[in-house]
């Protein structure tokens, strides 16, 4: 936001340094990701291969190598852009964020983290510490895809998914000014809704119209990986 000159604040506060945000830790029922955890670190990880295979296959489409260096996952889902690709995943894998200030620890659902543009539920004085993610079930399956006019662009339509034969979470990204997601007992019962469901802006790269048929397309043929 800065490089862009859309923030300029007088105060910069270092974090890098708190230990607390930092690692990717396997409990018994979870995988937590701090807020500190470097793209790149994702990317690498052997731990979020096995058990978040959607959030390894969407982590090489952020941006280029040099910005996944630097760039970390709370801070992609703190500032909440709507194209970004690692919220939506958060939605689809059902994921709690764990935030806190003065007053203590408290979680929130990823659907319900995300409130608008640039907005989330982070409050004065808060801090988004890191994310929890529940284990995958047998029988469950994730995909991931997106539209972009170049690879490490901002994605035009994106879609992260994550279900099984019981259920199907398709999380929508670039479509609105939140992940939008939807959810079924089938991957048809997803298409037949993406119609309905979605509501896309348009921007500078595509009209609203364009932008539904996008997502349309882009739903087609990532959903077919969770029906193989």
């Amino acid at each position: 936001m800065m490089n862009f000159r859309v923030a300029a604040p007088k105060v910069l506060v270092d974090i890098n340094r708190i230990a607390g945000l930092s690692g990717i830790k396997v409990a018994k029922n979870h995988l937590r990701i701090g807020a500190l955890v470097r793209h790149a670190e994702l990317e690498r990880s052997a731990d979020i291969a096995r058990h978040l295979p959607l959030v390894a296959a969407a982590t090489p489409h952020i941006a280029h190598p040099a910005i996944r260096n630097r760039g970390t996952f709370g801070g992609s889902c703190a500032l909440g852009d709507p194209a970004a690709e690692l919220p939506a995943c958060a939605i689809a894998l059902g994921a709690t964020f764990v935030v806190a200030g003065k007053k203590g620890e408290r979680r929130v659902a990823a659907e319900d983290f995300f409130k608008g543009l640039y907005a989330t539920a982070l409050k004065t004085g808060e801090l988004l510490v890191a994310a929890e993610f529940p284990m995958p079930k047998p029988g469950y399956a994730s995909a991931f895809g997106e539209l972009a006019r170049r690879h490490g662009d901002y994605a035009m339509v994106g879609l992260a998914a994550h279900g099984s034969k019981q259920g199907v979470r398709a999380a929508f990204f670039g479509v609105g000014d939140r992940p939008k997601a939807i959810e079924a007992d089938s991957v048809d019962g997803i298409l037949d809704k993406v119609d309905s469901e979605l509501e896309p802006r348009a921007d500078l790269h595509a009209s609203a119209a364009m932008k539904l048929h996008l997502a349309k397309v882009l739903a087609g043929r990532v959903l077919k990986q969770l029906a193989a």
